[in-house]
């Protein structure tokens, strides 16, 4: 079983979180592969755009450039270059063979047995499934701290950053023009996966990824165009799948009910067609 993850970096300055997260994130992605070899095989790659390019160590391999982003896909007034999830995993699928891929967030570490467990999880049958993360302390700035970081249990989050699915699955995805960096590409993601997927889990309690600090950047009122565009394509999205492939549950993962957006969507067109076939009448 061979696994390839990609992550997808990005220059910025010494005020954002990224500064300090990315190269903890490397680091413990290259440690983990390390501690996997020679069990499970594991492949690194990133997607970035030019700007980007070099930030990853060398054990990362870079694919072809991104040449998109959200601003190609809509006016804002204010914006930010916002990759679209499908164009990342394009590049990772195209990139290798292994039969399974992982995407997690660029701020999100893992755990030194975060790929032997992965291959555990696989090897019990699971072909789709996501990982929640455990939230420590902000205390921690710098790759020395990784040590340190990975003793501390944190705590338990809700929030949908790291995916793992059979690559034989990938091409039936639709993604749309959701991007990552704001809220919706997690529902994204988990709505292919249980469309797709035949033994799909949400891991909510394991102790495999972190995030350090509590930091939600992407909900700044400056950037709610970009989140309120997502929504959307999230919704056209999920169109998509049920017209291509037939309903599907998708208020639920495993045994985890979804937050409430899912019910309100169902909700929202189960009025939409009430509506249509009074007016039919």
């Amino acid at each position: 079983m061979r696994l390839a993850h990609i992550v997808n970096p990005v220059a910025v300055g010494e005020t954002s979180d990224l500064f300090t997260a990315q190269p903890i994130t490397f680091q413990t992605m290259v440690e983990a592969k390390r501690y996997a070899a020679p069990r499970v095989p594991v492949e690194l790659f990133t997607a970035q755009f030019a700007e980007d390019r070099g930030l990853a160590p060398a054990e990362f391999v870079a694919t072809p450039d991104l040449d998109r982003s959200i601003r190609d896909c809509g006016d804002f007034k204010q914006s930010k270059k916002l990759p679209l999830i499908k164009d990342i995993l394009d590049r990772l699928y195209e990139a290798t063979a292994a039969e399974h891929l992982i995407y997690t967030n660029v701020d999100i570490g893992v755990q030194p047995y975060f790929y032997v467990a992965i291959a555990e999880l696989i090897g019990q049958g699971y072909d789709a499934f996501t990982i929640n993360r455990r939230v420590v302390s902000g205390q921690f700035k710098r790759s020395q701290d990784i040590p340190r970081i990975w003793a501390e249990a944190g705590k338990r989050h809700g929030g949908h950053d790291c995916f793992v699915f059979a690559r034989s699955l990938y091409p039936k995805f639709r993604l749309g023009k959701v991007c990552i960096g704001t809220g919706g590409v997690g529902r994204a993601l988990i709505y292919n996966l249980l469309c797709h997927g035949t033994q799909v889990t949400l891991f909510s309690d394991k102790h495999l990824t972190f995030h350090i600090g509590e930091d939600q950047p992407w909900r700044d009122g400056k950037f709610r165009e970009m989140l309120e565009f997502n929504k959307q394509e999230c919704e056209r999205m999920l169109q998509q799948l049920e017209s291509e492939f037939g309903h599907f549950d998708y208020t639920r993962i495993g045994d985890v009910q979804l937050k409430q957006t899912g019910a309100k969507r169902l909700i929202r067109r189960l009025v939409s067609v009430g509506r249509s076939l009074r007016g039919q009448k």
